[in-house]
Parts: C-alpha cells; structure tokens; sequence
C-alpha cells in the first residue's frame, strides 16, 4: 500500500495493518521525521521553521508503488506500507513511514532499506526549506544516490 497525503499517520495503525499478515514473523518499519537543523550546501545550519514538500499527484504515487513492486520482487515479503507526506511540516512532524513485513527478518530489513532509499532518491518530491534567514529548495544528497549502489 502506498499513499501521499497531508495528514499524519500513526505509527500503531501502520504497524498493526502490517501484523494483520498471518504468515508474518518479522516486521520492520522505519518512520523520518523533519530535521530540526539542516545543512544546506555546507553552509552552517540554521533552525528549520518549515519544510514544505511538492509533488506530482498520480505521478508520485505511481512511482512510489513501483519502488515498494520493485522491494516484493526482490524479497520474500508479505506486504508493505508506504506513507509520505506534503504540504507545510514543522521540525520534528513525522515526514515517512516504511514497513515491510516477511517470514523472516533478513527479507523484511532489505526491503524497507531498498525502499527507503529509492524513494529519498528516486521518488518525484520537492522540498522547501524555510529558517529564519532564508528559504531554499533542499538539494538531492550525495549520499543517498550513494546508497542505491548497494542495491
């Protein structure tokens, strides 16, 4: 399942969708939140007042779907959840949750790690980052399209 919303999610909600697997004997989940400091092009960080994140409706989905049809392709899983949000996020607002459930756990592990790192550097979202001196699009990092070399 994946969905793109406003609203936030809950964590025991997610969890328990995903435990509804009979056969599961593993979950793992994963939930990002919005950085109270970040450094934006090596410059000195600066407190966030607002992250705000754009995306493509149909477009974002659709991609996150394909990365989380990629992870059931590659593991043997029973299932995953995928959340994202947009809109306006404050420092500390829950931001993504990934869950991925499995027989075993090695399955599950994997596949939320691919998950997640396709989607920090793969999925179509925009982020605009507002302090108290500037507003900035956040730049992709290096090191998350590192992280798709693992993979």
């Amino acid at each position: 399942m994946v969905i793109v919303q406003t609203e936030d999610f809950n964590i025991q909600t997610e969890y328990d969708a995903l435990r509804s697997k009979t056969d599961g004997g593993a979950i793992v989940t994963f939930t990002g939140l919005v950085r109270e400091l970040y450094d934006l092009a090596g410059t000195n960080s600066e407190a966030v007042q607002s992250l705000y994140l754009e995306h493509y409706p149909g477009m974002t989905e659709k991609c996150l779907q394909d990365i989380a049809d990629q992870a059931a392709n590659r593991w043997n899983i029973l299932g995953s959840r995928v959340i994202h949000r947009v809109g306006e996020l404050k420092a500390g607002d829950q931001i993504v949750f990934v869950g991925a459930v499995s027989a075993h756990r090695a399955d599950a592990f994997a596949a939320a790690q691919f998950i997640m790192d396709y989607l920090k550097s793969q999925a179509p979202f925009w982020k605009k980052q507002t302090t108290s001196t500037s507003t900035d699009w956040v730049e992709s990092k290096q090191s998350d399209t590192e992280s798709l070399k693992r993979w």
